[in-house]
């Protein structure tokens, strides 16, 4: 049964109790009618009563009703070709977005009516038989209304009569709110007698979440190799070992988390990076028993021009096979054609973190890079234009790979808020490294126990003077600047992680040199999955492990190291970048409780 059941039969009995019984003729009934009644879940509490009257034609961050967007799959009907997965183009991706449970006109079995909104017209005996209904939604298009499992927008007498219990149906997410900020407006007219008399609602369509590290993963994702293949269709140099050295990630991440593991598309876009494939958010509003939720998983805004000119990353359509399906939809804003030089690798979900809540955010806040380099306008304005998780904006444009991701990390914390930022710290791996040079380590390597023909020994790095190292630590210190001003966060509240950076030839960029360390995975808020550092030993201990290990256990974090240097790291990601997780979300507060953001103006 519908969680709202109840609370129509509630209202529609109240009304049938109350109704005019005698009969009157029309002309005087008419007289002393009052206007239609609509009614939706204005206060939010799952039910349709007389308490939602108050304030139904306006909506605030307070009071007014919400409805999903219904963009999933709830009997599996949508289907995806083993051909399209590989196809040149952009012509499947449309296709592939444009089938979920809001393309139809029907209700798409129980689960999918419980994605609906619930509304009610309120019986009224007294219309003459020539009564007639109508019910508009404005803007067109946004929203769908059934009644009795079909779409309506036209009422019979017989219907205004008895009362009508609606459900509404949102067909879209909001997209850049300069264009539509979510909100319709709902109105039903009733004509008898000819004189018309309406009575209106106003909606929002529920924004896109973004989940935050401190939430539990539910459950992990990463890439399974194809069978003789590497990413992008071929293997590059340094996973010529590739099924050998996913099985050393895969065993490892395994002792932290459990895993599903996702293949790869038949001409081998196997594309290792689930993170950057896809950012999963939720989208919810009240029902019975608390929020009902769905998960909403916002496709990367890459367009390539490989295996054709303008295709949409390949590896997002398999978003289309694995995951979509009941309570689990994904909405893709790409753009015509493929991002200038390296401005698209800005458009990956690696470059989307999100802030948990803090005093000011109750829902937290979304972190991405930019500067002269910048993601895809449409794509980047979808993600934070949702209304209640403001952005703060760090320069990543001095980083090859570009990703938010690559330099801090939310962890939990002692503090006020429960949490701070791990932070890349290059000036701390350089210190370390002389601590044991002092200490007659100078001969250790880095990256010994890996198959790397690259291992130098701390002298060697310490004699060349460790190019980049120092300008990277500039860049992350103006980075800081940013956040602690945006969060609060004073810097002795930060860990610091020993990461050292050096300069990719030929670009004036610069990448990890060392596995960036803050680059992990959070399975809960107390179970980290780190990359190996491999650095160098002192006393036979890597010193880059404890170290930390050291500061994230103060935290109340224990880690869990995981074997991603060939898999991951010489390709410029970590353990974060090949994973990506489903996190449980219930325990947030709401979006609509409390204040928010820019969704609060009423309207």
């Amino acid at each position: 049964m519908r969680r709202w059941t109840a609370g129509i039969a509630t209202l529609l009995t109240a009304v049938s109790s109350t109704a005019i019984t005698t009969a009157v003729p029309a002309e005087t009934a008419w007289g002393t009618t009052p206007e239609p009644r609509l009614t939706a879940d204005v206060n939010r509490d799952g039910l349709l009563t007389h308490a939602d009257d108050a304030g139904k034609t306006t909506w605030t961050d307070e009071r007014g009703a919400i409805f999903l967007p219904n963009l999933d799959d709830d009997e599996h009907r949508c289907t995806v070709d083993p051909a399209d997965l590989d196809a040149p183009g952009r012509a499947v991706d449309d296709k592939l977005a444009a089938c979920n449970d809001a393309a139809d006109d029907r209700i798409n079995g129980p689960r999918d009516a419980a994605d609906l909104a619930p509304l009610a017209i309120e019986a009224e005996r007294n219309l003459s038989d020539r009564a007639r209904g109508s019910i508009t939604i404005a803007p067109a298009g946004k929203a769908r209304i059934f009644a009795n499992g079909r779409p309506v927008d036209a009422l019979t007498a017989k219907d205004l009569r008895r009362g009508v219990g609606l459900q509404l149906e949102g067909r879209d997410i909001v997209r850049d709110p300069k264009k539509w900020d979510g909100r319709i407006t709902v109105t039903l007219s009733v004509t008898d007698h000819g004189r018309t008399r309406t009575d209106t609602v106003r909606l929002r369509v529920a924004p896109l979440m973004l989940q935050n590290d401190l939430q539990p993963a539910q459950t992990v994702l990463a890439a399974r190799p194809n069978k003789g293949q590497g990413w992008w269709g071929g293997t590059p140099p340094y996973q010529q070992g590739a099924p050998r050295d996913w099985r050393a990630f895969a065993s490892t991440l395994r002792k932290a988390t459990k895993v599903q593991f996702v293949q790869g598309t038949p001409d081998g876009w196997k594309d290792l990076w689930l993170q950057d494939s896809f950012e999963p958010s939720t989208a919810s509003m009240p029902a019975v028993g608390g929020p009902h939720t769905m998960r909403i998983l916002i496709r990367s805004g890459n367009v390539w021009d490989i295996p054709a000119p303008n295709t949409p990353r390949p590896s997002g359509r398999l978003l289309y096979r694995d995951l979509r399906g009941p309570d689990v939809g994904i909405v893709q804003e790409l753009a015509d054609k493929a991002s200038p030089g390296l401005d698209d690798l800005l458009n990956m979900g690696g470059n989307i973190e999100s802030l948990p809540p803090y005093d000011g955010y109750p829902q937290g806040r979304i972190v991405y890079g930019s500067g002269e380099r910048h993601p895809d306008a449409g794509f980047i304005t979808m993600v934070t234009g949702q209304g209640y998780q403001p952005p703060v904006v760090v320069d990543t444009s001095w980083l090859m790979v570009g990703h938010a991701d690559e330099t801090t990390h939310v962890v939990r914390a002692g503090n006020a808020r429960g949490w701070t930022l791990a932070v890349a710290d290059p000036r701390l791996a350089a210190r370390l490294l002389r601590d044991v040079q002092r200490q007659g380590g100078g001969g250790q390597r880095l990256f010994a126990d890996t198959k790397s023909t690259y291992q130098p020994t701390v002298d060697e790095l310490l004699h060349g003077g460790l190019p980049g190292n120092e300008a990277a630590a500039k860049h992350i210190d103006g980075q800081l600047k940013v956040l602690l001003k945006a969060t609060g966060l004073r810097e002795d509240e930060l860990v610091r992680l020993p990461v050292l950076f050096d300069e990719v030839p030929g670009t004036g960029l610069l990448k990890a040199m060392t596995p960036g360390l803050t680059n992990g995975l959070s399975v809960t808020d107390r179970k980290f999955a780190a990359p190996d550092p491999h650095g160098p030993r002192l006393h036979g201990r890597d010193v880059f492990r404890h170290v930390t290990e050291q500061a994230l256990n103060r935290n109340g974090v224990q880690v869990h190291w995981v074997e991603d240097f060939f898999w991951a790291h010489l390709g410029g990601g970590e353990v974060h970048c090949a994973t990506n997780a489903l996190r449980d979300t219930r325990a947030t507060k709401p979006w609509w409780s409390g204040s928010a953001g820019s969704g609060s103006a009423t309207g």
